[in-house]
């Protein structure tokens, strides 16, 4: 199986733990308000006590499993455009990759305040809930509460690959427009409903990509092939 190939497998895992993490988010933790600036740290703290299992293995798969299924990606997406730009190809592996160690310290952090809200909840709730809020404001900045680095990694795929045509014409378009919802993240007031465009963006564009690497493994054809 070539390394390409790999990487669509690679990229459809991502697709996989977004939609498990949309699917828990609007069911489960919606009345908590995940996700959102109304979130209720309180009732979160309660519910971590309650249901330790399932947050772990909530951010296990949005962070943890995402990250390592992301490494593979990059590197087989920067090994797909080497051949046309090594500079690009370059550049899109260390964007990738730093936005692949960011998700991954996010999720280590956010297990570690599920960790310690078990150990201090029950003789200091209150002390539970501070500890919580600082370590997830960490989670936030990490990656949960902005797409900035993985923005710029898609949006550097998208134009490289769609410039040396490297990516199909849909992959491009559905990535420049995932881009520009992770950039619109650094506007206060667009911060959630562009957080959900870049994260539906994002869902589609890698299961694309994923299609596009698995059935063109090789990217040995002419960019009339692909486009």
């Amino acid at each position: 199986m070539t390394l390409s190939r790999i990487g669509g497998f690679a990229a459809l895992t991502c697709a996989a733990t977004y939609l498990f993490g949309f699917a828990v988010l609007v069911t489960v933790l919606a009345p908590l308000g995940f996700g959102t600036a109304q979130i209720d740290i309180p009732a979160v703290v309660a519910f971590i006590h309650e249901s330790p299992g399932l947050i772990i293995v909530w951010n296990t798969t949005i962070y943890i499993v995402n990250a390592l299924a992301l490494v593979v990606l990059v590197v087989a997406l920067a090994a797909r455009l080497r051949p046309a730009s090594e500079a690009w190809a370059n550049v899109t592996q260390a964007l990738g990759l730093i936005w692949a160690t960011l998700v991954l310290a996010a999720g280590m952090t956010a297990n570690v305040a599920t960790e310690r809200v078990l150990v201090t909840f029950a003789s200091d709730p209150d002390g539970a809930t501070e500890l919580w809020a600082m370590l997830h404001s960490v989670e936030l900045g990490l990656g949960g509460g902005n797409e900035i680095a993985g923005a710029a990694w898609i949006l550097s795929v998208s134009v490289a690959g769609g410039a040396h045509r490297r990516l199909s014409r849909p992959v491009t378009s559905v990535g420049l427009a995932a881009g520009a919802g992770g950039f619109a993240t650094l506007v206060p007031a667009l911060g959630d409903t562009a957080g959900a465009v870049f994260g539906l963006g994002a869902i589609l564009w890698f299961i694309l990509i994923g299609i596009e690497m698995a059935r063109t493994p090789d990217r040995n054809g002419t960019p009339s092939q692909i486009a």
